[in-house]
């Protein structure tokens, strides 16, 4: 990295030490939300008394592009997007190129696996998950030996 006072370096010692260490933790906090690839979507969960609704945006996507699994609570919905456009202008080709996987997943408690429903419609994914009625919780003594 350049300095603006490239013979004089004056980042020396402690304070130069946690300042890098201070600006790698945001930098890296930053970059485990953002995809690499560029591609992310935005989502909205709300909780309702008997379940979980989730609105993703996920534009310009099929909908056999898009997969979205439960697993031991946590709701993952993941995409890859492959588009290739080709223009015939000039005597020559423009090619436009889009590609990427993303995911997203979010932990959920209680839900219904075998009644949960999605409807991908107008590059927004509905996600409608009822909730299983939380089981009693057992109080048990444990005898010491």
């Amino acid at each position: 990295m350049f300095d603006l006072i490239p013979f004089r370096n004056r980042r020396h010692g402690k304070v130069s030490e946690l300042e890098d260490s201070f600006n790698s933790l945001f930098s890296n906090f930053f970059n485990d939300f953002m995809d690499i690839s560029g591609f992310s979507f935005k989502a909205d969960i709300k909780e309702e008394e008997d379940k979980y609704f989730i609105e993703a945006e996920l534009p310009g996507l099929n909908k056999e592009e898009i997969n979205v699994e439960l697993n031991d609570g946590r709701l993952l919905i993941s995409a890859s997007r492959n588009e290739v456009v080709e223009k015939d202008e000039d005597n020559y080709i423009y090619r436009e190129r889009s590609t990427g996987k993303f995911q997203r997943s979010f932990q959920l408690e209680n839900v219904k696996e075998d009644e949960i429903s999605a409807e991908y419609k107008n590059g927004i994914l509905k996600i409608e998950l009822p909730k299983e009625e939380p089981g009693m919780k057992r109080r048990r003594v444990i005898d010491i030996n």
